[in-house]
């Protein structure tokens, strides 16, 4: 078994490729050759353990992510969001590989927004507005600048200090790149042909009166029938995408919550992103259309990129036990 470390991840799981992955995640998610069951839970400690597992029908192997989530951990220094993924040999069911959770998490959940940004936003898209500067708005810039050509960036988060470090580290990154920092959700989005929000929260913060037409969403933050950060009113207002249907109806709060207002329908989800890479649903219809991927996380996702890795380091490690 090989045991996948955080620098290996990060070194060899290049952004460019995981957005390539994800679109092979999700169109075999849709075609049936990758199955998974919608993660389950239950509360532990001061927070909850996660199990989310896959099978990968075309590259023979299956496995699952297992986490812990503790959200106070943060004041004491600690991740939210701690475990691994465990990937296993379909023929034998013997153990493959571990890698480490937190570090694939953040590069494939930037990878799936860039998937979903390249089918749905506009070719011209090029102002991009960033809610939030943890983790995952360091890759979510990186995954837009893959996929459009970003002229000029905002950014918002709740504490000022945070998006102020951010924009400093991130203007070292990309010198040639204009990074602005806001103080209010209005002035961040204002201009902004995409919008990445990667801000956990309860209530919604991003409304339907903030948001120009012709925009497209990334909602990334929350993943639980009760938080949300996008408000009904912009939900009904936009054209909805998922990353899988079934995950949507049972955890998501941007869903659940105006389906329980009345403010939509169940047919609100235009399609999941592997029908738009199939050919089943419809993308982007209009240029003045608001388009909105609500991401949640799926276990296909973590599982396809420990497979890569592992495929990697296992022809490195073969590549070097080979005679001359």
């Amino acid at each position: 078994m090989i045991v996948i470390s955080k620098e290996e991840i990060y070194e060899k799981l290049t952004m460019s490729r995981c957005i390539t992955l994800m679109e092979e995640a999700f169109r075999g998610l849709e075609e049936g050759v990758n199955t998974q069951s919608v993660r389950t839970g239950m509360g532990v400690g001061k927070g909850a353990l996660a199990f989310m597992p896959c099978s990968l029908g075309a590259r023979g192997r299956f496995g699952a992510k297992v986490i812990s989530v503790y959200p106070g951990n943060s004041a004491g220094g600690y991740p939210s969001h701690q475990g691994q993924v465990l990937l296993f040999d379909e023929e034998h069911g013997e153990p493959a590989a571990i890698a480490d959770a937190c570090a694939i998490t953040e590069i494939r959940t930037a990878a799936a927004s860039g998937a979903a940004t390249k089918l749905l936003a506009r070719p011209d898209s090029c102002r991009l507005a960033i809610l939030g500067s943890g983790a995952q708005a360091v890759t979510h810039l990186e995954a837009m600048c893959r996929v459009r050509d970003i002229k000029s960036v905002t950014v918002w988060s709740p504490t000022p200090a945070h998006r102020e470090r951010f924009r400093e580290d991130m203007q070292k990154k990309y010198p040639d790149l204009p990074i602005t920092t806001c103080d209010t959700v209005p002035e961040a989005v204002r201009e902004a042909d995409i919008i990445c929000s990667v801000c956990r929260s309860r209530e919604p913060f991003l409304t339907g009166a903030m948001v120009k037409p012709g925009t497209h969403i990334n909602a990334v933050g929350t993943c639980s029938p009760v938080s949300r950060e996008v408000s009904s009113d912009l939900v009904a207002r936009a054209r909805l995408y998922v990353d899988q249907e079934e995950a949507c109806k049972a955890e998501s709060g941007e869903y659940l919550i105006p389906l329980a207002e009345g403010l939509i329908t169940e047919d609100h989800i235009v399609g999941a992103i592997g029908a738009v890479l199939c050919g089943k649903a419809p993308g982007r219809q209009d240029p003045e259309e608001i388009t909105l991927f609500d991401s949640l996380g799926l276990a296909v996702e973590d599982v396809i990129c420990a497979d890569e890795l592992y495929r990697q380091l296992r022809n490195e490690l073969y590549s070097e036990r080979s005679p001359l």
